[in-house]
């Protein structure tokens, strides 16, 4: 009986997810609208951020905790899912696919790559300066809140020259887009919130360990948010808040994330997580390659099944290193 009773607060969160993202996808896109601002920069910055939320949640109290393998992991592990299950599934499902603009190629994606490189630097004071410990201290949380700062400044002259791609959205009066981002908002945190503590607890009651669950489970629950939003934007059509929502949130999680947790409390590298930070450097990397072969500047189904069978091994690579 308790099995079902997780199972159905699963479902349920699930449905708080889905419907949370309609929502979001909704209340962004006529804001766009509204605004004059493209798909693309409203899912690089408003839903970007806003699925990004979990993440920053459970960095900033596992770092106050004293948990910084937790704070930084998390990080890690999301962008990673970002890129390889996000974008490989929503390649998947979406009904044609998914036309990455000229843009995104060579300024977002260079962009994010610099932001894995940045951290790979500040994370590795044992690699490169031959130090004891391997710390992200006051200081680099500050440069990367300085890159974070540079990265709205740009997405703000991005929203301004570009042409508006949201001419076909029915414009809603502003206060109504905000408040159906902000009730998006609150079913993704509240849905995946309630998803991942239902399923935690289904697989410790099926006799799971909790390593596996932490590499598995939490991983993916802080995603959860990204996940949805970026499938049900793809089958609205709305590729650019799909890719946009990956491209933003990954560079959130680096620069604002981790920059505001790393100013507020020094948090130490673990340096068994040198593999995670290798992959997602390597992820970062794959996608921008990914636009020039085959399809040019297209995600198709082969492309995604290439990044989804990546994840699944990463995915059994963590679970067997514990």
């Amino acid at each position: 009986m308790i099995s079902l009773y997780y199972l159905l607060l699963i479902i349920i969160g699930f449905g708080a997810l889905i419907k949370g993202a309609e929502w979001l996808i909704d209340g962004a896109s006529s804001l766009a609208a509204r605004w004059g601002m493209s798909d693309f920069v409203i899912g690089l910055t408003i839903v970007s951020f806003g699925t990004s939320a979990p993440e920053l949640l459970v960095s900033l109290v596992a770092s106050l905790s004293g948990n910084a393998d937790m704070a930084i992991g998390n990080v890690i592990g999301s962008n990673i899912s970002n890129i390889l299950l996000i974008l490989g599934v929503t390649a998947i499902v979406a009904t044609k696919p998914l036309a990455i603009r000229h843009g995104t190629v060579w300024k977002e994606l260079p962009f994010m790559l610099l932001s894995m490189i940045l951290l790979g630097v500040f994370a590795n004071d044992i690699l490169i300066d031959g130090g004891s410990t391997s710390v992200i201290r006051r200081s680099e949380g500050i440069a990367l809140l300085g890159f974070f700062a540079i990265f709205i400044y740009y997405t703000f002259g991005l929203g301004k020259n570009e042409e508006d791609g949201a001419d076909h959205v029915v414009k809603k009066p502003i206060s109504s887009s905000i408040m159906w981002i902000t009730i998006g908002l609150a079913g993704l945190i509240i849905g995946g919130k309630l998803s991942v503590d239902s399923a935690s607890l289904l697989a410790l009651q099926l006799g799971f360990s909790e390593a596996f669950i932490a590499v598995t489970i939490v991983a993916l629950g802080t995603s959860l948010p990204e996940l949805v939003t970026s499938i049900i934007a793809a089958k609205k059509g709305k590729v650019d808040v799909a890719v946009g929502n990956v491209v933003g949130s990954n560079l959130f999680n680096v620069f604002f994330v981790l920059g505001t947790t790393a100013t507020i409390t020094p948090i130490a590298f673990n340096n068994a997580l040198q593999a995670d930070l290798a992959l997602a450097i390597f992820a970062s990397v794959l996608i921008f390659i990914a636009m020039f072969y085959g399809k040019r500047f297209k995600l198709g189904t082969t492309k995604g099944l290439q990044l989804l069978v990546l994840y699944i091994a990463y995915i059994i690579f963590v679970s067997m290193r514990g």
